[in-house]
């Protein structure tokens, strides 16, 4: 097999398109999907049964079902349902963010459990409103707590979001697919994609374990 990878010289614009509807979506699932999941983190540990109840259905059944078919059951069932059209950006964003919301909601709930009881009770000690304990105290500790794995789930999503080219979106995945079928060469064009993802995602993966490091440092202090 002869390799030629200067075929993709012509195709670096394209390429380079893809990776920016890639990123795009990836940003605004992350935004939405860390939003939805500090809710549900909140509702998880909720006094009220029926929130912790609710909130848990829901993350066991999109940590439980392929993230394929929650795309596939949004872009194609979903206006089926309500009568109106969505685009497969709009269908993409829905499902990554509420997958997102999903496996961040663990990582929430944990790092809220984490922090200490004793400054709950010094909280309702000094008459501070539920709201104010929430936003001023247990936030900023949860939310410290919880970046290394929150940068993780956001690296993973970058990489799960390679599945909205199923649904016609030109990301870059699907661009490489296309390229590779008007090219022939898939070998070449594929393994640039995913040199693409590598280089992007590894640099980053190094970053979050360093990352959380110092925080375990400052944590430990």
């Amino acid at each position: 097999m002869n390799l030629d990878f200067h075929v993709l010289v012509r195709f670096e614009y394209a390429l380079l398109l893809g990776l920016w509807t890639t990123l795009n979506l990836t940003l605004v699932c992350v935004a939405l999907g860390c939003a939805l999941g500090f809710l549900l983190g909140l509702s998880r540990t909720s006094p009220s049964r029926l929130l912790r109840a609710v909130s848990s259905v829901y993350v066991e059944f999109f940590r439980g079902t392929p993230v394929l078919i929650q795309l596939f059951w949004i872009f194609f069932c979903l206006p089926l349902l309500l009568g109106i059209e969505l685009s497969n950006f709009v269908s993409g964003v829905i499902a990554l963010s509420l997958y997102m919301g999903a496996i961040t909601s663990e990582t929430f709930r944990a790092s809220l459990k984490s922090v200490g009881k004793e400054q709950i009770d010094a909280c309702v000690a000094l008459g501070l409103p539920r709201w104010t304990q929430i936003t001023s105290v247990v936030l900023p500790q949860a939310v410290l707590r919880a970046i290394p794995t929150l940068l993780s789930n956001c690296i993973s999503l970058f990489k799960e979001s390679a599945l909205v080219s199923a649904v016609g979106m030109a990301d870059l995945m699907f661009v490489g697919q296309n390229i590779s079928n008007n090219t022939a060469h898939p070998v070449e064009v594929l393994t640039v994609v995913a040199l693409i993802y590598f280089v992007i995602a590894f640099p980053l993966t190094r970053a979050v374990t360093l990352i959380e490091r110092r925080i375990l440092t400052k944590l430990a202090i």
